[in-house]
């Protein structure tokens, strides 16, 4: 089943409009990183739960964010290519990324 699943990935790589926004999504990921350190060491330092679940919302927040930053490019480079090419079953491909999603 494994093989199955690998064999339905498309072999598109990120693409950007231009070379600017991969550094804004890396340095986005950095911040990530750092509050996901952050909670670590808020946990580690026994903070109070309350603070630490505020961190947590931020930290998920971002991710969304950074989601929507990504899906929004997949749309305008990869799928917008592949509709281009006749190729119909992008519109699939976006609308199961979609509803996983939700």
């Amino acid at each position: 089943m494994v093989k199955n699943m690998k064999e339905k990935k498309n072999n598109h790589k990120i693409k950007y409009k231009n070379p600017e926004d991969k550094a804004k999504i890396i340095k986005r990921l950095a911040i990530i990183e750092g509050q996901i350190r952050g909670i670590s060491e808020m946990i580690n330092q026994d903070k109070y739960c309350s603070d630490i679940l505020i961190q947590i919302r931020s930290a998920e927040k971002a991710l969304i964010s950074l989601s929507n930053i990504i899906l929004e490019n997949h749309m305008r480079t990869c799928i917008t290519d592949e509709i281009k090419k006749g190729n119909l079953s992008a519109v699939d491909e976006i609308m199961g990324i979609i509803k996983r999603n939700q």
